[in-house]
């Protein structure tokens, strides 16, 4: 039995290894799952924004004089923006970064859209209108707790495949980039109004 001794030992470390093996390269997968997860809730939230601006280009335009170059930047900035496809699994700063300048567009043009409107007292009014305006307003809340759930899933995976050992086994992941905000980011987008103030 003791010639076996060795043998068994070794076989015995060789098999934890291929047990602390699966368990990094499982853990890589379970990790990068979440970034791809929390992405998808990232383009759900901007889709539900994208389906609202959508109804409220088509409530303002029932204003028969409404500055018509207003609607056409807003649907443009639209257009644009879901143009913009990313897959999660191969994302890169450059791309995360075209994605936020689109969707930094949509919301400026959005909110002079929105600034007009304080010119149109029936729009102002218009029930439907506001509801759209409070739904908006919930959405960009839903983009930002989606974004920085986003950020989070991913300071985890980077974390989990750069530390050391896992690195020397988790070449073939690559570093996935955060959210950043937009240039002049730092000045927030003005959504909301004061209805109850007619234009004189």
């Amino acid at each position: 039995m003791r010639k076996f001794l060795p043998w068994i030992v070794v076989g015995g470390i060789l098999l934890i290894a291929v047990f602390w093996f699966v368990s990094i390269k499982n853990g890589a997968v379970k990790t990068n799952q979440e970034v791809n997860k929390e992405w998808g809730n990232v383009e759900t939230s901007y889709q539900r924004r994208n389906d609202l601006i959508g109804n409220l280009v088509e409530t303002v335009k029932g204003a028969a004089d409404f500055e018509k170059s207003t609607l056409e930047a807003v649907t443009s900035a639209r257009a644009s923006a879901s143009q913009v496809k990313i897959d999660p699994t191969n994302i890169t700063p450059e791309q995360l970064a075209q994605f936020n300048q689109a969707q930094s567009g949509v919301s400026s043009s959005l909110s002079r859209l929105l600034v007009t409107v304080e010119n149109y007292p029936d729009l102002k009014s218009n029930q439907n209108f506001l509801k759209l305006q409070d739904e908006l307003a919930s959405t960009e809340n839903q983009i930002l707790t989606a974004r920085t759930r986003f950020n989070e899933a991913v300071q985890k995976y980077n974390n989990y495949i750069l530390v050391f050992p896992n690195s020397m086994f988790l070449g073939n992941y690559k570093e996935k980039p955060y959210f950043d905000a937009v240039a002049g980011a730092e000045k927030p987008v003005d959504v909301k109004f004061n209805f109850s103030n007619d234009k004189k």
